[in-house]
């Protein structure tokens, strides 16, 4: 790829990982057991990490679908640190990438080149030094709390993404269960339940609002995904702060929008109406 690289610590990481969490989760039950108590830090970081993810680095961070307390937006950093997702600048550039050029070359995910170079591939490469180019996020650089992320994310994304588990695992005397199940195994977890957005969503459901792209509607993913699932209307309307437009839609990173609304942390959600939603859908099965 043009001014790319290959990358051997995105590619060590991610090949580790999944490697590690099998291997240690084996070793851990077979010589610990396994009490309930275990989950605790795994839903807990999992819930955080995620929604860190969708409602922060994607709906407010790359789209703006909403506004929010300077609050909320250090809890997204530091919570999105712990995901291991990268930086909130450079998922946010990707992302916006992503989007306007969805299915092109110039996509960082494009699913045209594969399934699992959406899923995974890409992230095996990394722009040369001094070549990539960041001019899709100048609002964020303006951000000094993006700023403060971006220079201390590999700090964060240990401490917090590790650290935390533990202390929630020493809470019921099981701190290195709580780094495994809270910290490793989420953090796999996390990743491919993210990484199913850019390919999954991208190849399995309905296009009820445009057939000119790949991306698709699929139910299943929204469960994984926090909501995320709903991914042709997310292309369709992607200053929507809702990827599951209807009532009944499983959308966790909506309803945890609305809710810091309705504490008033969060305001100027955005909506499509629905005269535009219908046009889309007339259109799109036509």
């Amino acid at each position: 790829m043009k001014n790319t690289r290959f990358s051997w610590v995105n590619a060590s990481v991610l090949v580790s990982t999944p490697i590690a969490a099998v291997v240690l989760a084996v070793w851990y039950v077979s010589s610990q057991g396994f009490v309930w108590t275990d989950l605790v830090p795994f839903v807990v970081m999992y819930f955080l990490s995620g929604l860190a993810i969708t409602a922060g680095y994607h709906r407010y961070y790359a789209h703006r679908t909403y506004d929010c307390h300077p609050i909320v937006q250090a809890l997204i950093l530091i919570f999105g640190a712990a995901a291991l997702q990268n930086s909130a600048l450079a998922w946010v550039s990707d992302h916006r990438s992503h989007h306007r050029h969805v299915d092109q070359e110039a996509d960082p995910y494009n699913v045209q080149r594969g399934f699992l170079w959406a899923h995974i591939g890409w992230i095996f490469f990394e722009d040369a030094p001094g070549t990539r180019d960041w001019s899709n996020v100048r609002d964020l650089e303006r951000s000094r709390l993006v700023r403060l992320q971006a220079r201390g994310y590999v700090l964060l994304a240990v401490t917090v993404g590790l650290g935390l588990p533990f202390l929630i695992g020493l809470a019921f005397d099981r701190p290195w269960g709580g780094m495994l199940w809270g910290g490793l195994v989420r953090t796999v977890f996390v990743h491919h339940c993210t990484f199913l957005i850019n390919s999954a969503a991208h190849f399995f459901g309905k296009r009820p609002y445009s057939t000119e792209i790949s991306a698709r509607d699929n139910g299943w993913l929204a469960l994984l995904s926090y909501g995320e699932g709903y991914h042709n209307f997310h292309h369709a309307f992607p200053s929507d702060y809702r990827n599951g437009v209807a009532w009944y839609h499983w959308d966790p990173t909506k309803w945890t929008i609305h809710g810091l609304a309705l504490a008033r942390l969060a305001w100027g959600l955005r909506r499509t109406p629905e005269a535009a939603i219908a046009r889309r859908r007339r259109s799109a099965s036509g």
